[in-house]
């Protein structure tokens, strides 16, 4: 996992996987928001083998898909998710691009 910060209480990357939840927790993370779409690639693991990991370790997950343009139906859900997330929060897609799109839009209003 190669994870940027976006500030104190963000932080993307691209995948994870669920064996990657030891080190999350032990970085601080305290939830996970995924912004990928299942069946984007071969051999991704699907949200909810993800969102079973991470709630095993105590961490919340929230998923909203990103196909593309972000929607204004992703951007009110993430911005749902990320009031009501325990901070810090650690985001991924792909490549970590669209998990910092959506930040980028929320704290632009």
């Amino acid at each position: 996992m190669r994870v940027q910060t976006i500030d104190a209480d963000y932080a993307v990357t691209g995948q994870i996987q669920a064996v990657d939840m030891a080190a999350i927790t032990d970085a601080g993370f305290k939830s996970i928001v995924c912004a990928r779409p299942d069946n984007e690639d071969v051999g991704q693991p699907d949200f909810e083998e993800i969102a079973r990991a991470a709630e095993s370790a105590g961490l919340r997950i929230a998923h909203i898909p990103v196909s593309g343009m972000v929607t204004q139906g992703a951007f009110l859900h993430f911005t749902e998710a990320m009031r009501d997330l325990p901070k810090p929060v650690l985001a991924y897609c792909r490549s970590g691009g669209r998990a910092a799109s959506l930040y980028a839009m929320a704290k632009a209003g």
